[in-house]
Order: structure tokens, then C-alpha cells, then sequence
């Protein structure tokens, strides 16, 4: 795709500043830099001022018809050729046919973040309305979009911004040896405790800092990377089981800002950052500890895998080339990739 195309990006997203580095704002950046025009639409920020009701729930029952019709008069201006949307969370699927009575000859193409689509509201029936539809992972979540017939639904991992997210020389405020970033429980689903037993144990530690939950403060914007460029080891870990290639964007954030990480495993890791080449994985809380304790006292192989953890976020994550493999989808309905032949 040489020529340049006129994208049309939708997303929710408030000012909270814990939210600043969010993927579609780095995605956004990626088409720009690929040479393509992007207008934006900030469904959550729009609705906030139609409405007059302090209530989010009068409000999207009220006044979301009002932002349809915002939203379709912004793309029936820009006629864009590709119309990218990340669910924000009153837009449903009247929203996509609004959009596509605007623009009925655009690709519509929707990204999903989030584990357990079903249990997202709108999520699967938004997603029906799109002509493509990706996800970070490739298990039984981006199945159920393909059960529900969304018409081509591929794995695309996270991206990072190595513009902003990398290593930074920090004040002593930040170091730390261990790091947790995030809550203990995902809201969609509480059943596993895998990740509320390891923190719970981690606050047990003299040598750890813990944002976000178990009574510490959150943390966001540029603090978030300078804690993490801090760390000598990041924690990640997801709030649910093995499911094929899927991961939290703190993944690709913790390597990209040049921490060791120590990483749950979870299927088709491998795939994405090697074990001890640009990360550790382990698989109880006891091997956790036992990883954390010896690469704490071996720093030359620590640096070693951090460095080339951040060197390969950097390389095949860049916000560039996923907005590339976005482009490929839309004009071949595949794209090439490391990991792309372990995908279904």
C-alpha cells in the first residue's frame, strides 16, 4: 500500500493521565509516519459534550443517537478509505452503521485489546458490523469473533512507541528491584487468583514497588516509564490462563523500557520474545521467586536479556511496522510476520 489513504480513527479515551501512551494513539502515529492522513473521533469526549446529564448511563441512553450523527457528518467530510475503530464504551453496532452510511465504500477495521469479549458489553455484535477485526491473542477470544462470523479476524500484538517508551537514566526515587504495575483482579472476570496470589506475596517483600493496587497508589504517563526504566525486574502476568498468544500491553511496555522481564508463560510465548534471550518465564509463584532472587545477583546476565528484550520491543513491536501489518490486512487480508505461521 504505496499511495497515501485517508484513515479515520475512533476510540474512547478520557484525560486521565494513567491512560496518556494508549494503543490507538500509537497506531495513529504509525499510519501518520507510514505517510497516511489520519483524522480522529473521540467517541467518549464527544458524548461528554452533547450531553447535559451528569449520569454516563442518561447520557449514552439520551444523547448517543446525537453522537452518531457527529460521527457520520466528521466521515461523510473526510470520505475516508479506512475507517479504524477500538471499541470505546457506548459505541455499538448502530454506531458502525451510522459510520457506514457515511462512508459505505471504506474497510472498516476494529481492534481489541481486551480479554473475554463476551463478557465485554457490544463487543461481539459491534464487531459483526466490521470487515476486520484484530486481537492480541489468537486463542478461544478471537475465535468467538470468528463464531459470530466477523468476516476476517487475525492476531496483531501490541505496539510500543520507542519514541517515548525506552530506557531512561532515573533519579533514585525510582529504582527498585521488583515491580508490579496494575490491579490485581481483571473486572471481566474474577475467577483466576493466579496474579492476585504473586502480588499479595510480593508486597511481602522489602524489595518491591507495587502501583495500582493492594493499597499503593496508581501510576501513569511519564512516572509509569520512569518507574519501569527504574525496575531491575518487571513482573507480568495475566489476570487469566493460557490462551494462544495473548498479552497485556505491559509486556510489550516493560521490555521496550529496557527491564528484565519476568513474564507468566503463556501459549506461543516463545513466539514473540524467547526465553532467556529477551525474557524469563516461569510458571509457579516458588520458580518466580527462585528466577527473580538469582537474576537479581547475576546482573551481566540480567542486562543481557533486558537489553535485547528492549532491542527486539523496539525492532518487530514499533508502532510503525503494526500499522503496517493493519494496511497489509486491509489490502491483502494477511500480512507477514514472525509469529504470523503459528497463527490461525
Amino acid at each position: 500500500m504505496n499511495e497515501s489513504k485517508r484513515i479515520f480513527a475512533v476510540y474512547g479515551m478520557n484525560y486521565n493521565p494513567l491512560k496518556m501512551f494508549f494503543q490507538t494513539r500509537k497506531l495513529i502515529k504509525g499510519f501518520i509516519r507510514l505517510g497516511h492522513d489520519v483524522s480522529t473521533f473521540n467517541y467518549d469526549r464527544a458524548l461528554l459534550e452533547v450531553s447535559v446529564f451528569k449520569s454516563k448511563t442518561l447520557s449514552e441512553r439520551l444523547c448517543k443517537s446525537r453522537v452518531d450523527e457527529l460521527l457520520a457528518s466528521q466521515i461523510r467530510a473526510y470520505q475516508p478509505e479506512i475507517v479504524y475503530v477500538s471499541f470505546a464504551k457506548a459505541l455499538d453496532a448502530d454506531s458502525i452503521t451510522c459510520m457506514r452510511h457515511a462512508a459505505p465504500g471504506a474497510i472498516y477495521v476494529g481492534g481489541d485489546e481486551d480479554p473475554w469479549p463476551k463478557l465485554q458489553r457490544n463487543r461481539i455484535d459491534t464487531a459483526k458490523e466490521l470487515d476486520i477485526l484484530t486481537a492480541t491473542n489468537d486463542g478461544r477470544w478471537l475465535q468467538d469473533y470468528r463464531e459470530a462470523g466477523v468476516p476476517l479476524c487475525k492476531f496483531l500484538p501490541n505496539a510500543c512507541d520507542p519514541d517515548i517508551e525506552h530506557q531512561y537514566a532515573v533519579e533514585e526515587k525510582w529504582k527498585n528491584d521488583l515491580l508490579w504495575i496494575g490491579k490485581l483482579r481483571h473486572h471481566a472476570d474474577t475467577s483466576e487468583t493466579f496474579r492476585e496470589d504473586l502480588v499479595k506475596e510480593l508486597t511481602r517483600r522489602k524489595n518491591c514497588t507495587i502501583y495500582g493496587c493492594c493499597g499503593q497508589p496508581s501510576i501513569g504517563g511519564m512516572d509509569c516509564l520512569y518507574a519501569i526504566s527504574g525496575a531491575r525486574i518487571g513482573l507480568s502476568v495475566n489476570a487469566y490462563g493460557p490462551v494462544n498468544l495473548c498479552h497485556s500491553d505491559r509486556l510489550i511496555r516493560y521490555t521496550a523500557c529496557g527491564t528484565f522481564v519476568l513474564a507468566k508463560r503463556f501459549t506461543g510465548a516463545d513466539v514473540l520474545f524467547k526465553d532467556g534471550e529477551h525474557m524469563k518465564y516461569f510458571d509457579e509463584i516458588g520458580e518466580f521467586f527462585e528466577l527473580a532472587d538469582w537474576y537479581l545477583k547475576h546482573e551481566t546476565d540480567r542486562k543481557r536479556i533486558a537489553d535485547a528484550g528492549m532491542e527486539r520491543a523496539h525492532k518487530e513491536f514499533n508502532c510503525q511496522r503494526i500499522a503496517k501489518y493493519i494496511l497489509d490486512l486491509v489490502e491483502k487480508g494477511s500480512y507477514s510476520a514472525p509469529w504470523a505461521e503459528f497463527c490461525s
